[in-house]
């Protein structure tokens, strides 16, 4: 069962999640919040396994909560779900702590299947957000990032899991996370969603 949270100020959208994700098996709604605040009093109780989050709230907006949560709750994933497609507030979500971007018009059954990659390690982007993210890497890396280590970034970039990267460039999962751990040193960051934030700030990668 993904035990799944909710901050969103809309009540409609709002409603609507907790539908769609107490409807589908294996998935349960444990908590829905309409503000931050609110949301980082009640959460740590529930303990949820994903978190959906938006951007705009009353008070305190989401990007500061999601830096709050990823202290109160580190075995959470936080999967921003918002109407903003602006690159520099995809990093900054991604810097804060966020694992994943999707946009609010991402159909209900795209959703499960993001809050499900999202808590088996993967980092999903909403396909308009990824092909940004690519598209934005244009220079070569400053990092001495090798050949291989860019592609294995660029996949991570587009939202892939350990494993679905290590079938697409046909190499072991311990390969992967030999790559992904010299990433992390080259970088000098500590998870993928960092490393992800990294390569947007830095265009590490060209498309």
């Amino acid at each position: 069962m993904i035990h799944v949270s909710i901050i969103e100020d809309d009540d409609d959208i709002r409603d609507s999640l907790s539908i769609i994700i107490n409807g589908a098996p294996d998935y349960c709604c444990s908590g829905s919040y309409q503000d931050a605040e609110t949301a980082i009093a009640e959460i740590t109780a529930h303990q949820p396994d994903v978190v959906l989050m938006d951007i705009e709230l009353p008070g305190m907006n989401g990007i500061e909560c999601v830096k709050i949560l990823r202290e109160n709750l580190p075995d959470a994933d936080i999967l921003m779900l918002t109407v903003h497609e602006d690159d520099d507030i995809v990093f900054e979500s991604l810097c804060a702590g966020a694992c994943g971007y999707l946009t609010k018009n991402t159909p209900p059954v795209k959703l499960l299947e993001a809050i499900r990659e999202v808590y088996e390690g993967g980092a999903p982007m909403s396909t308009n957000i990824a092909r940004m993210v690519i598209n934005s890497f244009k220079k070569e890396s400053r990092h001495g990032l090798s050949d291989r280590e860019r592609e294995v970034l660029a996949l991570l970039c587009k939202g892939k899991s350990y494993k679905m990267i290590a079938d697409e460039l046909c190499i072991s999962s311990n390969t992967v996370r030999s790559h992904i751990k010299s990433i992390y040193r080259k970088l000098e960051v500590t998870s993928s969603s960092q490393a992800v934030a990294r390569a947007i700030r830095d265009n590490l990668i060209r498309p």
